[in-house]
């Protein structure tokens, strides 16, 4: 569980998260959906420690970020799995060696053990005859796929997924949602979705957060958002193609 209590941050004169809280839970999938410049990317780099927030705590199972030493920030970043917006693979390296690189990273194992929990990891996206291609190699949806085998090598108790569908096709996007999903249950990680994309919250909304102007404007899941009368969230959510089509579904009763 991770838990977001009073946060502020600025930027010069510019206050962009004002008092934001909000409970990301484990073993479900927590979006945080907004416009352009609500905060979301903001509240990700203050949660990863990039950015320090003025006010405020961000809590890692009750331990507060701000009191940890260099040791503690240490092993949570070990504990942390990204999964950066478009891939961000290393297209010098291999499949296998990209997914490798955490390994390398945070353990001192042997490199056969290394290789066992890479072909484990490629196993459980469907990519076990993939390790020796280039990314350049592969499609876009199986460079995700890489790149979420990537995040989980190391077994995170926390996976951050920047916009995870970002240049996909709507097959293509909600695969990745489930597979996000589905790894989020088996190995009760608290993940948090930073996105863009309504049929993200469609597919795996369980627990939703809508900021606005920095502050937490509604929370709820995927069912619950069709019954908000907030204007400020249907205004954001129906602007959406989709999620028009399946209002007028369920007024038909279909």
């Amino acid at each position: 569980m991770i838990e977001i209590k009073d946060l502020h941050k600025s930027f010069g004169e510019e206050h962009i998260l004002k008092g934001l809280n909000f409970v990301f839970e484990t073993g479900k999938t927590n979006l945080v959906i907004g416009q352009s410049g609500s905060g979301k990317s903001v509240l990700l780099k203050c949660m990863l420690g990039l950015f320090t927030p003025e006010e405020g705590t961000i809590e890692y199972d009750g331990k507060p970020y701000s009191s940890f030493d260099e040791g503690q920030k240490r092993e949570l970043r070990q504990e942390i799995g990204m999964l950066f917006q478009g891939g961000a693979l290393f297209d010098s390296m291999t499949v296998e060696e990209n997914v490798m690189f955490p390994l390398r990273m945070f353990t001192r194992k042997k490199r056969k053990e290394l290789l066992e929990r890479v072909q484990e990891v490629l196993e459980r996206v469907n990519l076990q005859d993939a390790g020796k291609k280039l990314p350049s190699e592969i499609s876009g949806g199986m460079q995700k796929r890489v790149a979420i085998a990537r995040a989980i090598v190391n077994k995170p108790k926390y996976l951050f997924c920047d916009e995870p569908n970002s240049g996909l096709d709507p097959h293509t996007a909600t695969v990745i949602d489930n597979l996000i999903h589905e790894l989020t249950v088996e190995y009760d990680i608290t993940t948090v979705v930073i996105t863009h994309d309504m049929n993200s919250l469609l597919e795996i909304g369980e627990n939703i957060a809508f900021l606005k102007d920095g502050k937490l404007a509604w929370k709820g899941d995927k069912s619950q958002i069709f019954k908000t009368e907030d204007e400020t969230v249907t205004n954001f959510v129906y602007s959406s193609d989709l999620f028009k089509k399946v209002k007028i579904a369920q007024q038909q009763g279909l």
